[in-house]
């Protein structure tokens, strides 16, 4: 089995719509994909519509990308397999949600008076209809030639946390969100923890402070960590109990990383599965006769 637990489409600031995702995924021979929107379950539905028109069997795991914040750095936490109208975790998605074209705009005026000719208009545009955030942002920046990729708007100079344009959203803090999304049935495993490249990471003191309050894993396989990064997270997973995941994180076009680039392991899956009671995974009926 190939399985692909990190992935976003135009409900949040991926380029594929969630349908075109679920081809994609078939595409790229994936046995098992969840759909990761950044603090939005709004592609589900359409997502699971289009398992049956596809070639091959591809099951579809619902979740999505919290944002949250400890110790003033920004953190994601991959939530599997929750009940998406259990009310609190709910009601705070929609405050993240919300917070987030407040806060676009105010990074757009941040770049006009560092001189960056770029609009809001043009960055709800690149939105469209997803959650409108940073990559949108950065996206805009790419086309004025102000950075080469979206990667590079990651950086102090612009975009990444603390960086010259960064202004802070509502966030949960991550013991929150663990409580929250374990209340309403799902499994959490923090995304990226090693991802220096993208700022400030967060101390093993605090992974070992999350396991202890109910975390279930860690993304070790990722294209933001190298090979010494992974084994760390290996070695410290070991240590605290924690799940090992792999996943590409795939945005689309917005970003260089590959359907099915990094993958979960089957055993790792069927304990996410085993430890989910919200939900269940979406078994899609493509290529039967």
């Amino acid at each position: 089995m190939r399985i692909d637990l990190h992935t976003h489409s135009t409900a949040s600031d991926g380029t594929d719509t969630p349908a075109e995702l679920m081809r994609s995924a078939a595409a790229a021979g994936l046995d098992v994909v969840a759909l990761t929107d950044h603090d939005t379950t709004r592609g589900h539905a359409e997502a699971a519509a289009a398992l049956a028109g596809l070639d091959r069997e591809l099951t579809l795991v619902t979740g999505a990308e919290l944002s949250c914040r400890v110790d003033g750095i920004g953190v994601h936490m991959l939530a599997y397999l929750f009940d998406p109208d259990e009310p609190e975790l709910a009601r705070e998605r929609e405050l993240v949600r919300d917070d987030r074209v407040p806060r676009a705009r105010a990074m757009v005026g941040k770049l006009r008076e560092l001189g960056v000719p770029v609009t809001w208009e043009r960055v709800a545009a690149i939105a469209g209809d997803g959650s409108v955030g940073r990559p949108h942002i950065a996206e805009a920046l790419v086309e004025l030639g102000v950075v080469a990729s979206v990667s590079d708007a990651f950086t102090p100079e612009w975009l990444a946390d603390g960086g010259r344009a960064y202004v802070e959203k509502h966030e949960l803090d991550p013991y929150t969100a663990i409580r929250l999304v374990k209340a309403a049935g799902g499994v959490t495993v923090f995304a990226h923890p090693l991802a220096v490249k993208r700022g400030r990471t967060v101390p093993e003191d605090v992974l070992a402070g999350l396991a202890a309050h109910g975390l279930d894993g860690i993304e070790v396989d990722h294209m933001d960590h190298d090979e010494s990064a992974r084994a760390r997270l290996r070695g410290l997973a070991a240590d605290l109990g924690l799940l090992t995941t792999g996943s590409s994180d795939y945005h689309g076009s917005r970003k260089t990383c590959r359907l099915g680039e990094y993958t979960t392991d089957p055993e790792i899956y069927g304990e996410i599965t085993r430890r989910a009671t919200g939900a269940f995974p979406v078994p899609g009926t493509g290529g039967r006769p």
